[in-house]
Order: C-alpha cells, then structure tokens, then sequence
C-alpha cells in the first residue's frame, strides 16, 4: 500500500524529499507547495490552469 501512496506523493528534484502544502490561499484556491529545506517551490493556479515552478 506505500507503494500506491508514494505515486501521489510530490518530491523536490534536488534534495528528493517530500512537499509541504504551508501556504495555501484558500480564498483563491492557489495551492502552493513547497521543499521543507527550499530548493523548490510548485505553485497551481485554478484560474490559468497552469503550475509555476520555481527553484
């Protein structure tokens, strides 16, 4: 069953560790999540329908 979970589970390219969803906007619905250590940062837009990334 882990290996079904990790299928969903997003990782940062660099360090390979799991991303935080912190500073999600709900009022907006902009999921933002991010690296614990910030090597990486994964934003989604509802409205654009498009991802950001940043490293």
């Amino acid at each position: 069953m882990g290996f079904i979970k990790n299928l969903f589970v997003e990782h940062c390219p660099k360090c390979k560790k799991a991303l935080e969803t912190q500073h999600s906007n709900t009022l907006k619905a902009i999921v933002i999540k991010s690296c614990p250590d910030q090597h990486y940062q994964k934003e989604f837009h509802p409205a654009l329908e498009t991802y950001i990334e940043s490293h």
